[in-house]
């Protein structure tokens, strides 16, 4: 009986033998025969060793001293018949002779030299010969353990299914008594077969704990660990190997091959040398000379080579680098994409069968060869055309992200693969997956050139040219030599285009094709050192880009050249349809409709780019032409050629736009009527619904609208939790379908005022898509309607980390610091939108308005200013007349204002706005608080004049006809409109006018629950009739209300109302607590600051009457008479005789009739300083 460190050494001498590590196994049995000297089986392994390195005269040297040991006899005469035949002359005689010995051994072997005849039969892979010795064996010793544990080697090495099922047996009956070593580790080879890859781990476990300094177990534990896909496990097991045996090959390599897929470390690997055949190289020359010779343009020669191959590929079998490399020259010759596309899809198909039934494993690794993979991907991408809008990816991105998605989840330290996915999401119009992985790429390598251009390229699509600006600066300062590539020229070329820089795209884009061979897949002409050819996609681009950019230069002789040379260049090639397209629009450009028609007609349903042909055809007919029956019909042709859920959408859409309501509506239930309950159908059930709920909406059924989403959000909910199980890749896009489907629910809640609800659903929204902008920058502008400052900042902080240049946000940001009354950062904030762009009026609106409740005005003209010098036509556009009425308007100059407004008032953007605003200066020309009592007859004969009466008749009738201008496009909009309506009634001041509009008032405030300028209209008619303390119900009403920007004007002037009754009942305190919430809200409230001087004036305090006047002369722009008096009387009761003086001066040079300030003040002011 062996000792259990014999047994030990055994074992270990045996995993060398299978391994065929033969160094290893002339060195362990050479130690052991010095160890074990008593046991002649090392010395048989030994010299077997040396056979297995071909030392076959020393092993037959060795063999000859043991031939006469009586157990080892049998085992010896065979492996001397076995070396005999390995020598290069071999002695027929000799090899007859000991045949002729070994038949008589057998005849009279003891079990255990039947055993090792076994063992070296089961060695040299003769396994059924192996298994008639070990029966033989079991047989006549009672069922020996070790002959059993040898059997159960035997079947599991057959190579035969039925047998090595029945192993598991052998070993599980053999371990039975007691730990067998050689029986443990063939339990965890049967496990690895049964792919029971946690039993083989627990067993292997058992191995190291029984026989710690057996290291083939922490190998075989190492790669088991691997197996199961625990890399960290797997490297502590590698560097536990290496701190036993330092220079360890299985450790090593193990380390080397996760530097090189989990981190991407090639450096690393570098350092592991023993590693440096990790990845399978392709050895056949002749493959690499049609490589070669594809590369350099060599069609023919490579076409002959590639013949040759395949004839013999029928006895080697299907080759996945020759079906690769015929799919190369198809791309050479110009063939078909689908063609080439077909044998890249048998490469892959043929590469991966070779991969079926591997666990992860070094070979695995091997028989994977990402590089080539790699490659496979490059050429999928290569033939993908340019994403068509409103058309599914291309099928080649499809095979390509199926191949990319193997290598990234297998090798993630690949950034190459990682980049070419993030291309992938990008053409497939996956932009937020994009984004991350190529973010993926750069926090590993910031100076990767592709991903840094690629990013620019998606910051630019999203309009963030800034940040797209940014990329290429980034990409630049990491590798210079990226001026080189014609795609970093491409994307500067295009934000300049963006920007309005034509000039400079130009000249950027000429650079670009100077830089490239922009020509043919397939050109025969070789590659220019350091020159980067675009992708067929990419080329398309800049010729479309510069012709586009020469025509809105004014060159359009160039422009046309340059087209036709695109028509010349890519005619036959799947590009041919964007040039077509392209073409289209520079004939639509030069006002030939027909000639851009009968280019788009010849695309046919067949081809990409239909659907974008007929929409572009559908805008033309609308847009141009104006038949709208034409414009319908091609959609209805694109339902009737390409029937699918986005078509019929497409159609509905079209049916609202031309006011067909009633047949959109139609279309969409019949969609609704066929659904079935299949995911697919299931998400295009969503989208019926969203546009069933916009064909409501637009017909009034704001409830019926509402309805419509939250069944689609109940749909979606059942979407979502299928796609999670049926199709994972879909969860992104339908998340974002659901967070859509939330916020249009929000925006209904919003209209009727049921803020708290559309807090709620936008919020679901947010959990759907944590980063969309759209739908925080929504919730944040509600947070501001409920005055919740906190949050709506906390949403802009979001936003703008993620878009330092969003404006909307930066725009609330800067609202939020006026509100904190943090100016210098609100102009701040205003500052980075205005200098970028001076003439953004829809900003410069903003800030005037915020600056009016800043109390800052004088701050308006200095960016006026600015407007004006950034374009010289600014005094001639809408925008700008828009925002300087408004400033005039604010400083009480409202003719001025008005004679601005006009200006505006033709204009789409702008003129709507600008018809309210001449109404409401017509209405209330002087500010006034309609309906107070407090200033009623202040002016004395003033108020009654003729000419006064006159003026305001004319007012209240230009006021109506400007009423007929106005448009509203919203239900909101028609009931400010009937409102504005019903206070050209209160105007009149006649009973039976005022009467008529109360009606209409409490209607409005009856059918919209708590609508602040109904209510603030009712109290406004209550005052006229004079019914004090009905208008003081409401406004008191109004006053319990939460404050918000949209109703910020009507709340101020009810608060100022109701102020006003208070006043007259003589509750200052009361009246005195509204002011002050007027003038936080607007620090500009001339009014506020004229009712808190009149309050401290009936209270004796002409100082703090004096200081109140100030303010609202300041803010009444000095132009205001009657606030001039009555600063000007408080400035002489407070003994401030000159202030006086000044102020009298000031009304008379502006008013020289005004009575009584003369005598009332001036005169006395002056005979007090005399005196």
């Amino acid at each position: 009986m062996m000792t259990s460190a014999a047994t030990a050494a055994a074992a270990l001498i045996l995993y060398y033998c299978q391994e065929r590590y033969s160094s290893h196994v002339v060195d362990v049995s050479s130690d052991a025969q010095g160890k074990f000297s008593h046991d002649p089986i090392f010395s048989f392994l030994h010299a077997y060793g040396l056979l297995m390195q071909d030392q076959v005269l020393d092993a037959i040297q060795e063999l000859e001293q043991l031939k006469e040991r009586r157990d080892l006899s049998l085992c010896v005469l065979m492996a001397l018949v076995y070396a005999q035949k390995k020598r290069p002359n071999p002695d027929r005689d000799v090899i007859q002779e000991l045949d002729g010995r070994v038949k008589e051994e057998r005849k009279t072997a003891s079990p255990k030299a039947l055993y090792y005849a076994g063992l070296l039969l089961w060695l040299l892979g003769r396994n059924d010969k192996a298994r008639e010795y070990v029966d033989r064996m079991i047989k006549i010793s009672s069922g020996s353990k070790e002959g059993i544990v040898l059997k159960g080697w035997i079947e599991l090495r057959s190579n035969k299914d039925a047998y090595a099922k029945k192993s598991g047996k052998y070993f599980d009956e053999a371990l039975k008594e007691k730990s067998d070593i050689f029986a443990l580790m063939g339990k965890v080879h049967y496990y690895e077969f049964r792919q029971n890859y946690s039993g083989a781990l627990e067993t292997i476990n058992q191995v190291i704990v029984s026989y710690p300094s057996f290291l083939p177990a922490l190998v075989k534990k190492m790669k088991l660990l691997l197996t199961l896909q625990d890399w960290e496990q797997t490297i502590d097991a590698a560097q536990r190997l290496l701190q036993r045996d330092k220079n360890n090959l299985e450790a090593l390599r193990m380390l080397a091959l996760h530097s090189l897929c989990r981190e991407g470390d090639v450096g690393e690997v570098a350092l592991n040398q023993c590693f440096l055949g990790l990845l399978f190289v392709y050895c056949c020359v002749c493959a690499g000379i049609i490589r070669c010779q594809l590369m350099e343009g060599q069609i023919e020669d490579a076409e002959q080579q590639l013949e040759f191959l395949t004839e013999i590929q029928q006895s080697i079998g299907k080759s996945g680098e020759l079906l690769y490399l015929r799919a190369l020259l198809a791309v050479k010759k110009c063939r078909p994409p689908d063609e080439a596309t077909n044998l890249l899809n048998d490469t892959v198909d043929t590469h991966f069968s070779a991969l079926q039934g591997l666990p992860l494993s070094v070979e695995y690794f091997e028989k994977l060869n990402p590089d080539f993979l790699l490659e496979i991907a490059k050429e999928y991408l290569a033939l993908s055309p340019a994403p068509a809008p409103g058309q599914p990816p291309a099928p080649q991105l499809q095979h390509c992200a199926s191949v990319l998605d193997t290598v990234v989840k297998v090798v993630p330290g690949l950034m190459q693969a990682v980049f070419l996915m993030a291309k992938v999401r990008f053409q497939s119009g996956d932009i937020e997956a994009a984004q991350s992985s190529l973010q993926h790429c750069l926090d590993q390598n910031p100076a990767h050139a592709d991903a840094h251009l690629l990013m620019a390229q998606i910051h630019l699509m999203q309009g963030n040219f800034k940040l797209s600006s940014q990329s290429l600066e980034l990409c630049l300062s990491h590798n210079f030599e990226i001026r080189e590539h014609p795609l970093y020229h491409l994307i500067k070329a295009q934000a300049q285009r963006k920007l309005g820089q034509l000039q400079e795209a130009i000249q950027t884009l000429q650079m670009a094709m100077s830089l490239c061979a922009v020509k043919r897949t397939g050109s025969s002409t070789k590659r220019q050192s350091k020159r980067v050819e675009l992708s067929s996609a990419d080329c398309v681009s800049v010729f479309l880009e510069l012709a586009e950019a020469l025509w809105l230069n004014g060159e359009q002789h160039e422009a046309a050249k340059v087209m036709q040379d695109a028509i010349n260049e890519f005619t036959g090639t799947p590009e041919e349809l964007r040039v077509t397209i392209a073409n289209a629009d520079l004939a639509l450009m030069r006002g030939d409709t027909e000639l851009a028609l009968s280019m788009l007609r010849n695309i046919t349903p067949e081809q990409p780019y239909y659907i974008q042909a007929k929409e572009k055809m559908a805008e033309i007919y609308l847009n141009h032409r104006k038949e709208k029956r034409l414009y319908v019909s091609c959609y209805r042709d694109l339902v009737d050629k390409l029937p699918s859920p986005h078509t019929f959408l497409l159609l509905g859409d079209a049916y609202i736009n031309v006011q067909e309501v009633g047949e959109s509506q139609t279309l969409v239930s019949f969609c609704l009527y066929f659904s079935v309950n299949e995911l697919p159908l299931l998400t295009e059930d969503c989208r019926y619904l969203v546009l069933l709920a916009k064909v409501q909406s637009k017909v009034n059924k704001d409830d019926e609208a509402l309805l419509s989403l939250q069944r689609a959000r109940d749909v979606q909910a059942k979407v979502l939790k299928r796609a999670q199980l049926e199709q994972p890749d879909s969860v992104p896009a339908q998340k974002q379908l659901a967070a859509e489907i939330c916020a249009e629910i929000a925006k209904h809640c919003s209209s009727q005022r049921g803020y708290e609800r559309a807090v709620k659903f936008y919020k679901e929204a947010l959990v759907y898509c944590e980063s969309d902008s759209k739908v925080m920058l929504e919730l944040a502008q509600l947070y501001l309607t409920l005055d919740d400052v906190e949050a709506c900042q906390q949403q802009c902080s979001a936003i703008l980390k993620n878009d330092p240049v969003n404006e909307s946000a930066t725009l609330m940001m800067a609202d939020l610091m006026f509100r904190k009354q943090d100016y210098e950062q609100a102009v701040f904030h205003f500052q980075q939108l205005l200098e970028r762009k001076p003439d953004n009026y829809p900003t410069l609106s903003r800030l005037i308005d915020l600056l009016r409740r800043a109390g800052k005005l004088e701050e308006v003209p200095r960016f006026l200013e600015m407007a004006e010098k950034h374009s010289s036509r600014a005094k001639f556009e809408p925008g700008y007349n828009y925002c300087k009425g408004l400033y005039l308007w604010y400083t009480g100059e409202p003719n001025d204002g008005l004679r601005h407004f006009n200006k505006a008032r033709k204009d789409n953007d702008w003129g709507q706005n600008a018809v309210y605003n001449m109404i409401e200066i017509c209405l209330n020309p002087d500010n006034e608080t309609i309906g107070g009592e407090v200033f009623e007859n202040l002016d004395g004969d003033m108020g009654n004049s003729t000419e006064k009466q006159e003026s305001e008749q004319l007012a209240v009738r230009t006021a109506e006809k400007l009423l007929k201008e106005l448009k509203p496009q919203t239900s909101a909009g028609h009931v400010q409109l009937r409102i504005l309506e019903n206070y050209c009634y209160l105007a009149t001041k006649q009973k039976a006018n005022v009467e008529r509009a109360l009606n209409v008032f409490i209607e409005i405030a009856n059918s919209e629950k708590d609508h602040v300028p109904a209510l603030l209209a009712m109290a406004t008619a209550y005052m006229i009739l004079k019914q004090t303390p009905r208008a003081r119900n409401q406004l008191k009403r109004i006053a319990k209300m939460n404050w918000n920007i949209i109703d910020a004007d009507e709340f101020e002037k009810s608060w100022l109302l109701l102020a006003d009754i208070y006043i007259q009942s003589g509750k200052y305190d009361m009246a005195g607590e509204l002011l002050k919430r007027c003038l936080r809200h607007n620090k500009s409230c001339c009014k506020a600051y004229e009712y808190m001087g009149y309050i401290m004036e009936k209270e004796q305090s002409f100082r703090d009457a004096a200081l109140n006047y100030e303010m609202a002369w300041k803010y009444s722009n000095q132009t205001n008479p009657t606030i001039g008096y009555k600063l000007a009387f408080n400035y002489l009761k407070a003994k401030r005789h000159v202030d006086a003086i000044d102020v009298c001066h000031k009304v008379l040079d502006a008013h020289p009739n005004y009575p009584r300030i003369r005598k009332d003040i001036l005169d006395k002011a002056r005979a007090t300083l005399r005196s």
